[in-house]
């Protein structure tokens, strides 16, 4: 099916429309489970998760489209290259195993995967807003949000067709049933208010655009409701300007640093687009009364573990543990796993740190596995949630 060209701002919500309609005929009916969204309170049991967003929860899927993540992402615990832009395991992963699902493959990732229990697709430099430019132009992901929903929507229609077949495909592609009952996860953009630094926006003119990007989150949310999602996990965004791809990217001066090292204004978008966020999701459980919407406060544990990385057990909070040279070990000419030749043979210069377990930031951009393993601590119990209900809990309306 050809997609109807949706990549400018006016014609995203037009276009969703036209492509759900186009697709609803052919959508599998789903039962809708009493544990995603009824009320109760015991664990929930999902069989599924869903998975929307960008590098800080992709698990495979820009390696899958433009070549593998080099060495040494992945070398703390999968001992080689796996799809992620960490060390490690992402806090997606966390999340999989804390639900006693294996870890999810990315959607655009043809070899090896199993969907049985869900999917990802979300991939590295993804936004919420199409960027109308290309990967290498901006460095942004070509399968921003409305082009993740296409694919769920395809994915959806498509398993039951091919499950139907039986043999090995019933064994690696979900039933009908799970879509209703499944955690649909979502961890965002961060991307979109760094796009417009990166396009030499003021901070205001980025905060303009907020509303704007939030409308396209919920339109995408209410369209994944339409074909049976139910119980919703929403990450907010991170303290983006405690990150050294940003504070070495866009100029600031001394008096914008905060007493952490991080620049206050880039810091200060974040936390106005989380509020603008979490007034959306009150807004989404009021236009969709039968799910269960849970809203993670990222922000505030990710800002702790970095103000207080001493405390926690980490060192050189704001510095990147693989990559090379800079006040902040980053260059984004020579980044992570980058090599360079001399002589006529090839030296990697982004090389890792001699300890990944007690860094906070991998490569100037993502977080190691120490510190995802630590954000997703605190994440579980629901301490930061809005409900503050657990993760095994969010398919209860509240």
């Amino acid at each position: 099916m050809e997609f109807p060209n949706c990549f400018t701002k006016l014609q995203f919500t037009i276009c969703l429309s036209l492509f759900s309609l186009s697709c609803f005929s052919v959508v599998p009916q789903l039962v809708y489970a009493t544990g995603g969204g009824g009320g109760g309170g015991g664990p929930c049991h999902f069989p599924a998760i869903f998975n929307f967003g960008d590098s800080n929860s992709d698990t495979g899927g820009l390696s899958a489209a433009f070549g593998q993540a080099p060495p040494p992402n992945g070398e703390s615990y999968f001992h080689g290259p796996a799809g992620r832009y960490s060390d490690g395991r992402l806090v997606i992963d966390f999340i999989a195993e804390s639900l006693g699902l294996p870890y999810l493959s990315a959607y655009l990732d043809a070899l090896g995967s199993n969907f049985t229990n869900g999917a990802n697709f979300a991939t590295a430099g993804s936004t919420i807003r199409p960027q109308n430019m290309t990967l290498h132009q901006s460095g942004f992901s070509p399968f921003s949000l409305n082009v993740q929903y296409y694919q769920f929507n395809d994915f959806q229609r498509r398993s039951q067709y091919i499950r139907n077949q039986g043999g090995v495909f019933a064994r690696l592609l979900p039933n009908a049933e799970d879509f209703s009952r499944a955690l649909y996860t979502f961890d965002i953009g961060q991307n979109d208010l760094t796009a417009g630094y990166f396009l030499n926006m003021t901070t205001e003119q980025v905060r303009e655009y907020v509303p704007d990007v939030l409308d396209q989150f919920k339109t995408v949310v209410k369209y994944i409701y339409d074909h049976g999602g139910r119980s919703f996990w929403i990450h907010n965004t991170g303290p983006v300007g405690c990150l050294p791809y940003v504070m070495d990217r866009v100029p600031i001066t001394a008096g914008q640093v905060d007493k952490v090292g991080c620049a206050t204004p880039f810091n200060e978008v974040a936390r106005y687009y989380n509020l603008k966020l979490k007034e959306a999701v009150v807004q989404l459980r009021k236009d969709l009364p039968s799910a269960a919407f849970t809203y993670v406060d990222v922000y505030s544990i990710k800002y702790e573990l970095i103000s207080q990385a001493k405390k926690h057990g980490f060192v050189h909070p704001l510095k990147a543990c693989c990559g090379h040279g800079g006040k902040y070990n980053f260059n984004m000419h020579h980044g992570c796993g980058s090599k360079i030749k001399v002589h006529g043979k090839e030296i990697m210069v982004g090389k890792s740190c001699k300890d990944p377990t007690v860094a906070i930031n991998w490569d100037g951009v993502h977080y190691t596995e120490a510190a995802n393993k630590w954000v997703f601590d605190q994440i579980v119990s629901g301490a930061y949630s809005d409900p503050p209900i657990p993760l095994n809990k969010a398919c209860h309306m509240h």
